[in-house]
C-alpha cells in the first residue's frame, strides 16, 4: 500500500509547489492528526506510524516529517480544521490519492488496537467530505486491516 501511494505523490511531485497555502504533506499529516486525535487522545503509537507513512510516502527526511508534524498538532482540533483539510485536498487530490487517504487514516487510527466510534464516525464523515463512496471506503478499510494483520 505504501508503495502505491508513494508513486502516486511522486508522479505529482510538481504539483506539490504549486498549492498556495499548504503542500500535500501539510495535508496529509494534517488530516492523519485529526483522525488520530478525534478519541481525545493522540498516542504514541498513532504519532509514530504518521511519521513512518509520511516517511514512506513522501520520501523526505525525517527532521521535516517532525517540523510538519509538530505543526500539525498544534492546530488539532481547531473548529473547522476538518473542513479546511477537506477543501484542500478536494481541489489538490485525486480520487485515488483520497482513497489512499482513507487507507492511511484507518492504519493510523488502528495503530492503538482499537477502533472508538468517534474515530469510525470521523473516517465516515471524511469519506463524505472527499466525495468518496461507501464502497470504496470500507474497501481502504479492508486492505488497511489485511495490511496489519500481515505485519
Amino acid at each position: 500500500m505504501l508503495n502505491s501511494l508513494k508513486n502516486i505523490f511522486i508522479s505529482s511531485a510538481s504539483n506539490k509547489k504549486d498549492l498556495s497555502d499548504l503542500n500535500e504533506l501539510n495535508l496529509f499529516c494534517g488530516m492523519l492528526v485529526e483522525a488520530a486525535s478525534i478519541d481525545g487522545i493522540i498516542h504514541k503509537e498513532e504519532i509514530e506510524k504518521i511519521k513512518t507513512s509520511l516517511v514512506e510516502i513522501f520520501e523526505e527526511n525525517e527532521e521535516n516529517i517532525k517540523k510538519t508534524l509538530e505543526e500539525c498538532l498544534k492546530k488539532a482540533n481547531q473548529p473547522n480544521s476538518i473542513y479546511f483539510y477537506t477543501s484542500k485536498i478536494n481541489k489538490s487530490f485525486d480520487e485515488a490519492k483520497k482513497i489512499n487517504l482513507l487507507e492511511v487514516l484507518w492504519h493510523i487510527v488502528l495503530a492503538d488496537g482499537k477502533i472508538h466510534d468517534f474515530e469510525s464516525n470521523l473516517i465516515r464523515r471524511l469519506a463524505g467530505l472527499l466525495y468518496i463512496s461507501d464502497v470504496n471506503c470500507g474497501n481502504a478499510k479492508k486492505n488497511a486491516l489485511n495490511k496489519i494483520k500481515k505485519q
